[in-house]
């Protein structure tokens, strides 16, 4: 019977409660992350219920950490959450795709084509001349929910292989123009706290 008692503790001490602490605190440091993507992008009503739940999770593996300072297992395990949970927390992220983007496209290329697509698809696109360190060139504005920034790029490569893009994270819009489909995204809880408004 005391062989089982010691058996148990020593399974708890050095297996069980490091898996927990590990688990702890990918789930933390992935809540933290989306947190402060969060707070970039300006969901301010859903960033602070996020920070309570990554907070008590944080309480919740610090006090086992305070309960077992002998066991060097405990802070390898709490080490280890946090790596994972960095990574976990970004792969959640992307695959949100919360937010708007603006893509800025340069080409020297004729953009009239690209320009009559997008705008085919109920994009608002803004285009002007400029001049860049190799001659003239058209220089393309869009700015779309992040979720369709990858559709965007494929019509990029699609109407003008050789054009520089870039594509940065967009705090807040009003108005616009945008694409009215996706409907049942659009619809989800989520989007109660997405920073623009379509326009009319």
């Amino acid at each position: 019977m005391n062989n089982m008692l010691l058996f148990s503790s020593s399974f708890y001490a050095w297996f069980l409660l490091p898996f927990l602490i590990f688990v702890a605190r990918i789930a933390d440091v992935s809540i933290g992350t989306m947190r402060v993507i969060f707070v970039s992008r300006g969901f301010k009503y859903l960033a602070p219920v996020v920070g309570f739940f990554e907070v008590l999770i944080w309480i919740l593996a610090m006090g086992q950490i305070m309960k077992n300072l002998s066991n060097p297992v405990c802070y390898i395990a709490y080490a280890g959450g946090f790596a994972m949970g960095n990574y976990i927390g970004i792969c959640i992220s992307e695959k949100l795709s919360l937010g708007v983007v603006l893509i800025r496209i340069i080409t020297q290329n004729n953009a009239l084509p690209l320009v009559k697509h997008l705008t085919s698809q109920e994009y608002g696109v803004t285009s002007l001349d400029g001049h860049g360190s190799r001659g003239k060139v058209q220089v393309v504005f869009t700015i779309v929910p992040r979720y369709e920034a990858p559709a965007i790029v494929e019509s990029i490569k699609k109407f003008n292989p050789e054009a520089f893009y870039s594509i940065e994270e967009v705090g807040f819009v009003e108005k616009g123009i945008f694409p009215n489909r996706n409907v049942w995204r659009d619809f989800s809880l989520l989007s109660l706290f997405r920073p623009f408004r379509k326009g009319k």
